[in-house]
């Protein structure tokens, strides 16, 4: 089938090649100088020839480069393909939307310039034209957001219900590995803070069973925990859920097919994975870190707070102790070793707030006290 597809091509290039001849003929032919000289030797016969010989060059110079110009486009159109696919479709189409808006308005401004003479109009309008659908696709990709809150206002104002089942773009949400162990997203999907629909990736999805059957018993449980957890998701959610099976075979790492997958649905990935979480900002992906979350709403402590802890353990410095809060914050206990074991008043002196967790610094009650 390739085959005769590319003797028809082939066919159709040295078509264009005869004409291309044929006009190349004409315009030699409407020279003065060389019509006159033709007819001198051999009157209208040897116009006639000519007109034959160079519009038969034309047709046979093409037919014998068309396997190179068949291979140039080939691999230009799967570069093409290749980059389309990185993009997720909702750029497509405004990038699209953008560049015809953008040929429009060079258009307007580039008829005047086809006045000029010796064809420097229409080299300025070609540039126009590139230079204007160029801005138009990058601003139209660019400013997204904006221009899908701008039509969804028009159409809350166009009479539709506030509450309506799709009166405005939600972004699917990408499940990785982590985040299904943790089991956190089930309880927040359950508060209906998080709209979906969930994409449960078919690789991350392979990726939870290998631990399962994993011979280490740790990473066994934490495999069976995972698709317990999908199981809960699937039958007790009423948010739509998805599994994709859409597999990126010329990537290896299960995170770089996750962020990957992300762009193309244009959708937001979910994870528990700091070092994942750094990588998708990087490459321009939105992520929905649930330890950050769980920072954000945890209780606010300031320096110079009274709490009761229980000394667990020694710090890294000398005479360090730590302690947990109930939601698991670490707390370093200055001068708190000799207390461990013990419960104990302590005094904030300082919170260390990064993106991985909360750390809070204090110091026991009586210290403070006798300090003063």
């Amino acid at each position: 089938m390739k085959v005769l597809l590319n003797k028809i091509i082939r066919g159709l290039i040295s078509i264009i090649g005869l004409i291309l001849g044929f006009a190349l003929s004409s315009a030699l032919m409407s020279n003065t100088v060389i019509t006159q000289f033709l007819k001198m030797q051999a009157g209208g016969v040897k116009i006639m020839l000519a007109y034959v010989i160079i519009t038969l060059l034309g047709g046979v110079i093409f037919y014998f480069i068309s396997p190179f110009i068949i291979k140039a486009v080939e691999k230009l159109t799967q570069f093409i393909e290749g980059a389309m696919q990185k993009m997720p479709i909702n750029d497509i189409l405004l990038g699209g939307s953008g560049l015809i808006i953008g040929l429009i308005i060079a258009n307007l401004f580039a008829n005047p310039l086809y006045n000029i003479p010796y064809n420097i109009g229409t080299i300025i309008a070609l540039i126009f034209n590139i230079v204007l659908g160029s801005i138009g696709a990058n601003i139209a990709i660019k400013r997204k957001e904006e221009i899908y809150n701008f039509f969804s206002f028009f159409k809350k104002n166009g009479g539709k219900q506030k509450g309506a089942k799709g009166e405005h773009r939600v972004q699917p949400k990408v499940l990785d590995t982590s985040v299904i162990i943790d089991g956190r997203i089930f309880d927040i999907c359950q508060t209906d803070f998080v709209e979906g629909p969930l994409i449960i990736p078919g690789f991350i999805l392979e990726e939870l069973r290998h631990i399962a059957d994993s011979s280490d018993a740790l990473k066994r449980n934490r495999g069976r925990r995972g698709l317990d957890v999908l199981n809960k998701i699937q039958k007790e959610l009423d948010i739509p859920v998805e599994i994709v099976e859409k597999d990126f075979k010329d990537i290896e790492e299960v995170d770089s097919k996750l962020l990957k997958l992300a762009q193309t649905l244009g959708g937001k990935v979910v994870t528990n994975d700091y070092n994942l979480n750094k990588v998708a900002e990087f490459q321009g992906v939105d992520v929905l870190n649930i330890n950050e979350l769980a920072n954000a709403v945890k209780p606010v402590v300031l320096p110079g707070e009274e709490m009761i802890v229980q000394v667990i353990k020694d710090g890294k410095e000398n005479g360090q102790g730590v302690a947990y809060l109930d939601d698991g914050t670490m707390i370093v206990v200055d001068g708190g070793r000799k207390f461990i074991g013990e419960t104990i008043e302590v005094v904030v002196t300082s919170v260390l707030q990064t993106a991985a967790g909360r750390m809070i610094f204090a110091k026991p009650k009586n210290q403070v006290e006798r300090a003063v």
